[in-house]
């Protein structure tokens, strides 16, 4: 009978055990759980947004930025929208590995993302204004303008196969890895790490976004091709394949803009005096 008792004991135990870790994973489950679900959630608003503000403004490559507090508030919005899908799995883990401190940690890693594509946001901006300045007339749609933005096309497409956008994507691939590498504590930790994901991310996706430039970058459609290639590059499994795949949909965009730039589906194509126009 004693070493029947001594048994039951020890699977009692052992049941105490197993029960133990459930209860204590539950907490961190539902807390990735409730991160992605923001995520997702914020990013459904952010397209929402995006769309009202955005309504009738498409016209097309060179379509003005308006004003920079304006683009600026557009484009942080915009990344919200394109970026949270991809981005989530990095957040929803790091929420995990900082269960204990609640949301704060996630939510100032995320805003540290944000702000660094802000950031990246006021530097295209600089770029086109200048190019602007620069070359208006040049750029002009029945100029130069369509070559151009066939050109920046094909660059986008380029830089897919490069080894920097290997090396920047496989960071945007591991998040455990990237959050291991990387790791530092606290809230100022937090805000270091989501910068520096973002960064990474920046350089996987700088080209793809300059691509949403030459399309028109106050396009839902072209704005949602572009959220998709990112989402699909970072989250699903053969790298290489959907990266020249990707480079595969650029090119062929690049050819049709500048063969036949009325049959690209969803393409608004600059017309009469307001042909890419990129005047002072």
């Amino acid at each position: 009978m004693g070493g029947v008792s001594a048994a039951g004991s020890a699977a009692l135990d052992s049941d105490g055990r197993v029960w133990g870790e459930l209860t204590d994973a539950l907490p961190a489950a539902r807390s990735r759980l409730g991160v992605v679900a923001l995520l997702v959630a914020l990013a459904g608003l952010a397209w929402w947004l995006t769309a009202e503000r955005m309504a009738g403004m498409d016209t097309g490559p060179g379509t003005d930025l308006g004003a920079l507090a304006w683009f600026v508030g557009v484009w942080v919005v915009m990344m919200a929208a394109m970026m949270f899908p991809s981005v989530s799995p990095t957040v929803a883990l790091y929420a995990r590995m900082t269960s204990r401190r609640g949301l704060s940690h996630p939510l100032l890693f995320t805003g540290a993302y944000l702000l660094v594509w802000a950031a990246a946001g006021v530097a295209a901006y600089g770029l086109f204004q200048l190019g602007r300045s620069a070359f208006g007339r040049e750029l002009a749609w029945d100029a130069a303008g369509r070559w151009f933005a066939g050109g920046v096309l094909a660059a986008a497409a380029i830089y897919e196969l490069t080894p920097l956008k290997d090396v920047c994507l496989a960071k945007c691939r591991s998040p455990l890895g990237f959050l291991l590498g990387v790791w530092h504590k606290g809230r100022r930790g937090a805000l270091e790490m989501g910068a520096r994901h973002a960064a990474w991310c920046v350089g996987c996706c700088w080209a793809l976004m300059a691509a949403l430039f030459a399309l028109g970058v106050m396009s839902l459609v072209w704005m949602a091709l572009v959220a998709a290639l990112i989402t699909i590059e970072k989250t699903l499994p053969w790298r290489r394949v959907l990266t020249w795949t990707t480079a595969a949909v650029l090119v062929a965009l690049a050819v049709a803009l500048m063969a036949a730039p009325r049959a690209v589906p969803g393409l608004v194509v600059p017309a009469g005096a307001h042909d890419m126009t990129m005047k002072q």
